[in-house]
């Protein structure tokens, strides 16, 4: 079933806040995509076929010096391994301290936030630098702390009351929202191709090297390899995280399985009940890859797939493409629904606790859906939404626009505040417990609401 906004059975209610803020100036930085309609997962190989790259070869095979050979794990040092690709040897599982807090505040994606959102406009606390333009959304750890990467390459912990307690420097910009696990380990990508682990002291626990591209270079062979979105961390542990394909990694650094895309995947992974893993690709598809690492299946859509997927409480799997569309998929692969907006769908969905989806787009506005993906409201803003709305304890949602505005939405459509701030949005805030607000975005400082 296909719902379009404004058809005549789909009812919305419709607020227009373009008086407030000021229009950005054009897209946010993106991805130069080439998509080939040769690339396949399926196709034969033998030991010996040509190759120009893994993608080339039969999966887990990969290309070496133009042939598809089988893969081997490549070490250099204790501390900081580098996996190239998955061994096929059979390991023992490395159980892990357990989640704690991570993208969408769960592994999946839900958007549940850790404290309520008040009913009037909250009052800045505090303001805090972190060297450049935030694009992952802050977290809040075991103690308290807040997390936040930038792009200065720097992944920053500051304490409730604003001081910086210490700055981890990585190898390049980060487009990460840190995970963070119970015993405190803090989990965050870079575009240096690195999978990060940190410790609660801002200590280097490991990192690991993910694909083998150029991160020096430029254009979409470079950028295959960046470490963006998320990471996810499993119930065990695991860290699920996309690059140049989608990585399951154990808590002790070592890769524990890689599942080659044709493009890079930009979409924070998230975990079903049953432990799939769910992940967008920038080959227009999202990935169903089992427990194991082998693929269960792929949906095509018609653009790329850079959302983070959000799975609701019967499995279903809701995800937003270039396309335009809200897809809303069966754990068996089967699309239930879509439903069109008005632009690209890079926002991951937010999922009410009476069924609503809560989702951005590129045209301004933040839809409310029905399970069935008709729309109940939109309300605009006055510019692009790129970011993933968050659903306070009491059930306020709290999207950013690229408008330089945070709203604060009722779970009727109805505005209830926002904030002015000095550049655009693109994350989702965090909530204390006791309802203190940490956001973040392009005007390079972390701001504390209450």
């Amino acid at each position: 079933m296909v719902s379009l906004v404004g058809s005549a059975h789909s009812f919305e209610f419709v607020s227009v806040l373009s008086g407030y803020g000021r229009l950005t100036r054009g897209l946010p930085g993106g991805f130069l995509v080439l998509v080939s309609a040769v690339v396949a997962c399926s196709g034969k190989q033998s030991p010996s076929s040509a190759c120009s790259k893994d993608v080339d070869c039969r999966d887990p095979r990969i290309c070496e010096r133009g042939l598809c050979v089988d893969p081997r794990p490549i070490a250099t040092g204790s501390g900081t391994p580098t996996v190239t690709a998955v061994s096929d040897a059979v390991v023992a599982p490395i159980a892990g301290s357990p989640p704690f807090a991570m993208f969408g505040g769960d592994a999946r994606h839900t958007g549940k936030r850790g404290g309520p959102a008040p009913a009037k406009a909250p009052k800045e606390q505090w303001k805090a630098s972190v060297g450049g333009v935030v694009a992952g959304s802050p977290t809040i750890g075991p103690d308290g702390t807040i997390y936040v990467t930038s792009h200065d390459g720097g992944l920053y912990a500051f304490t409730p009351a604003g001081v910086q307690k210490w700055k981890f420097a990585m190898g390049d910009r980060s487009w990460s929202t840190p995970a963070i696990a119970v015993d405190g380990t803090i989990y965050v990508g870079s575009d240096d191709d690195h999978l990060y682990a940190v410790s609660a002291d801002g200590k280097l626990r490991w990192k690991l090297h993910l694909g083998a591209c150029d991160p020096k270079g430029f254009g979409p062979e470079s950028s295959r390899c960046d470490v963006d979105g998320g990471p996810t961390i499993g119930p065990d542990g695991t860290i699920y995280v996309g690059g140049d394909g989608i990585h399951a990694v154990w808590p002790d650094g070592t890769l524990r399985w890689k599942l080659a895309t044709p493009e890079h995947v930009a979409s924070t992974p998230a975990l079903g009940a049953d432990g799939t893993v769910y992940a967008g690709c920038q080959d227009d598809a999202l990935y169903a890859v089992a427990p194991d690492g082998t693929k269960r299946w792929e949906v095509r859509t018609g653009g790329d797939v850079d959302a983070p997927p959000a799975i609701g409480a019967d499995g279903t799997i809701y995800v937003g493409s270039d396309d335009k569309a809200l897809y809303a998929i069966s754990p068996a692969g089967q699309i239930l629904w879509k439903t069109l907006t008005g632009g690209d769908l890079r926002s991951g969905a937010a999922l009410g606790a009476d069924g609503t989806i809560y989702v951005g787009s590129h045209d301004g506005r933040l839809y409310a859906l029905t399970p069935d993906g008709k729309v109940r409201w939109r309300v605009a803003a006055a510019d692009k939404i790129a970011a993933t709305p968050g659903i306070a304890t009491n059930n306020t949602i709290l999207v950013g626009a690229e408008d330089e505005h945070l709203y604060a939405i009722a779970p009727d459509g109805t505005l209830l505040w926002l904030l002015a701030l000095a550049g655009d949005v693109d994350t989702t805030p965090a909530i204390a417990r006791d309802g203190t607000i940490y956001v973040a975005g392009d005007d390079a400082q972390l701001h504390a609401f209450r």
